[in-house]
């Protein structure tokens, strides 16, 4: 594993210590995927997804719409709550992506989407959202720009595509002015 460099007589000791300490860390990281794999492997096919969270559905709960989050009269955020629901019915943080689209369907057809949003996986955990009555996911998004009045409804569709089976789940919602 360990590889042979042939480094210039001029090169520094702490050089040779980093380069070392690299070699070290990267052969202790090998190791444990080699166990890793080895454990996996041992398991037969159906039992390792078995115990895995398996989403059905998703959810866009009643709580997404526009807010006036600084009482001026205008709703300059969407907030999206979002639901990935398993095969139990029950609530799941389930890892992967999330799209989201805003349109008003009384618009022409070229003007009718109003703004379009893409969370990838990692920025997607962090926002795993809990109270006291539900747990989700909980998207914000300034949308100031794009709306200048709320008295209409307007349709949201979100998609969430999960990294564990790679299915593609949507949801559309008509979101109305309270």
């Amino acid at each position: 594993m360990f590889r042979q460099y042939i480094i210039k007589p001029a090169a520094k000791p702490q050089y040779f210590f980093c380069l070392n300490s690299q070699i070290e860390e990267s052969e202790k990281e090998v190791e444990q995927l080699k166990e890793q794999v080895q454990v996996l492997s041992g398991l037969p096919g159906e039992k390792k997804a078995e115990n895995l969270y398996n989403v059905q559905k998703i959810k866009v709960t009643r709580y997404t719409n526009l807010y006036d989050k600084d009482d001026d009269g205008r709703y300059e955020k969407l907030i999206v709550y979002l639901q990935p629901i398993d095969e139990d019915g029950d609530v799941v943080k389930a890892t992967g992506s999330v799209d989201v689209q805003l349109w008003d369907l009384n618009k022409e057809a070229d003007k009718a989407l109003l703004g379009e949003w893409h969370v990838g996986a990692g920025e997607l955990k962090k926002l795993w959202f809990a109270t006291i009555v539900t747990t989700n996911y909980r998207m914000t998004y300034d949308v100031g720009e794009i709306i200048s009045e709320y008295k209409e409804a307007l349709t949201l569709k979100v998609r969430f595509t999960d990294y564990l089976t790679g299915k593609v789940f949507e949801e559309q919602k008509v979101i109305k002015p309270r």
